[in-house]
């Protein structure tokens, strides 16, 4: 594998297994770029939030090597920010207090606090319920305040696992046009794990399909749409034909054909 010299993010011959279990994930190398968006599609149990959740040093690989500008998760990367399938709000504290809490673990000043709250709150538009709970929040709201929470640390790398699968489309759609609009002004590498082929062709200039038994990369996608993206793409015969192919693609590998 050839790693490019502005490399974020490489894996090396990464595997993982879970005790005396089978490979969850075997051989999987790739590197990528500075402010790429990569999505990581494939079917479920092939070992999407596993990988992500490594690259995040949360959970260690069996074998192999993960690097991020040159160094190892496990020695500490500041600048990873890591929103999950659910918001994971604390329910006692408001929108904007939910937002300053990685600050405050950090202990940052609270005027610095705030004032770094009150632009996220902007960035994804929700000055107007700052001092609302989770509760009253809907799901498109409540996810955008994750994305908030983790946009205020000011990350260079921003991983993803299946933030709006619980949403219904048109929501989802929405909320996939403002990260967009939210990268075009913050430029972080983004790693973004989707069931949804349209998503991932939506968002991503790259994408990594995975088969499963064990999880394996078995194409990799560049997607050659420019940004900035609006919903008109959505209408394009080229996208669709990508959408076609990807899902060609993920069908293969579910029949193990592409190893």
């Amino acid at each position: 594998m050839t790693v490019p010299l502005d490399a974020h993010v490489v894996l090396r011959g990464v595997a993982k297994r879970f005790g005396d279990g089978p490979p969850v994930l075997a051989q999987v190398d790739f590197a990528v770029q500075l402010g790429s968006f990569v999505s990581l599609i494939g079917p479920s149990g092939c070992g999407k939030s596993t990988l992500l959740r490594m690259i995040a040093a949360l959970s260690p690989a069996t074998s192999g090597e993960i690097l991020i500008d040159g160094r190892s998760p496990e020695r500490g990367q500041p600048g990873v920010a890591f929103i999950f399938q659910e918001p994971t709000l604390l329910p006692w504290l408001p929108v904007q207090a939910n937002i300053e809490v990685p600050l405050r673990i950090r202990r940052v000043a609270r005027a610095e606090r705030e004032r770094r709250a009150a632009e996220m709150l902007r960035l994804v538009r929700l000055e107007h319920v700052r001092g609302h709970y989770p509760r009253e929040l809907s799901g498109g709201m409540k996810m955008r305040v994750s994305v908030a929470r983790a946009l205020v640390q000011s990350p260079r790398l921003l991983l993803m696992d299946e933030p709006f699968g619980a949403l219904d489309e048109m929501t989802r759609h929405h909320l996939n046009e403002e990260l967009l609009e939210i990268r075009e002004a913050e430029r972080w590498t983004a790693f973004f794990v989707t069931h949804s082929v349209a998503e991932a062709v939506f968002l991503s200039d790259r994408i990594l399909v995975m088969a499963a038994r064990p999880g394996c990369i078995v194409a990799d996608v560049p997607v050659p749409f420019a940004y900035p993206r609006g919903p008109e793409l959505r209408e394009q015969r080229d996208y669709h034909d990508l959408v076609d192919r990807v899902a060609q693609l993920l069908r293969a590998g579910e029949k193990g054909e592409g190893r």
